[in-house]
């Protein structure tokens, strides 16, 4: 493989100071590629010097395993080169999207980065978890993971019934969380109008596109320390969680602060 060295058009792409970072051809905004496990994918970068003096960058790959004809450039005044670059799939890489990126970094360290959005072939599946589900004084806390192959947008319901009826019901919505083949990422659920008194089975189910779905829940009762000591300063220190989790054999993580409205962010 070889560095091409030209003047005259310069591609739309990233720009970091006076020198650009695109791929080559059709204007694309991002490198795609579509191959089975151990296939190797061929495509080529352009690095666009727009100033009037050389630029030096170095190239590599984030997230993705790229190898480049040339990682080193110097490139002339109002000159672009052309660097093809391959990316191998892992061999024990599952069907499914991933994502990285191809970088640029100059001897002043500005960066320019171009997406890959990389497709391995196979089956498709969509499968989530919900795991680590915990009740706090103040919030509901939970981890999601990603068990398929995948790329999931997941949507969360929330429910909460009492001895005297149901005190939490929160239509499904939504998650501002993408979750690749594997990922795991703890959410949580803000709960400022817990009960004072009672107890409660909290559900979460969590859906996705192609399917997926789980469910997780457990109990929670809540005691205010008042009415255990008497004391009116401990009433005002707040309620006791007492929980007896149907699927908690994991310590559930440290809450978030307090008093954000609930929109399953990632704590």
């Amino acid at each position: 493989m070889a560095v091409a060295l030209s003047v005259g058009a310069q591609p739309a792409g990233v720009w970091a100071g006076g020198w650009g970072l695109a791929p080559v051809g059709g204007g694309r905004p991002a490198f795609y590629a579509e191959g089975t496990a151990g296939a190797v994918l061929r495509d080529t970068v352009a690095v666009t010097n727009r100033g009037r003096a050389p630029v030096s960058v170095r190239l590599r790959g984030s997230g993705v395993p790229a190898v480049f004809a040339r990682s080193g450039l110097r490139i002339p005044a109002r000159t672009r080169a052309e660097v093809p670059f391959t990316v191998t799939v892992p061999r024990d890489a599952g069907p499914g999207d991933r994502t990285g990126a191809i970088v640029a970094r100059d001897a002043h360290g500005r960066t320019a980065t171009v997406p890959v959005r990389l497709r391995v072939g196979g089956p498709a599946l969509a499968a989530l978890t919900v795991e680590h589900l915990a009740v706090h004084p103040d919030r509901i806390t939970y981890e999601l993971v990603n068990r398929g192959t995948t790329v999931l947008v997941p949507r969360l319901a929330v429910r909460a019934d009492g001895v005297f009826g149901r005190v939490l019901d929160r239509a499904p919505r939504t998650l501002p969380v993408r979750l690749p083949p594997g990922a795991r990422r703890t959410l949580s659920e803000p709960w400022p109008g817990r009960p004072v008194l009672d107890e409660v089975r909290v559900r979460l189910t969590v859906t996705a596109a192609g399917g997926a779905r789980d469910t997780a829940d457990t109990s929670a009762a809540f005691v205010p320390w008042g009415a255990v000591t008497g004391g009116s300063a401990a009433v005002a220190a707040g309620a006791a969680v007492l929980l007896r989790r149907r699927r908690g054999h994991r310590t559930p993580t440290a809450p978030p602060p307090a008093g954000a409205e609930p929109t399953g962010a990632v704590s």
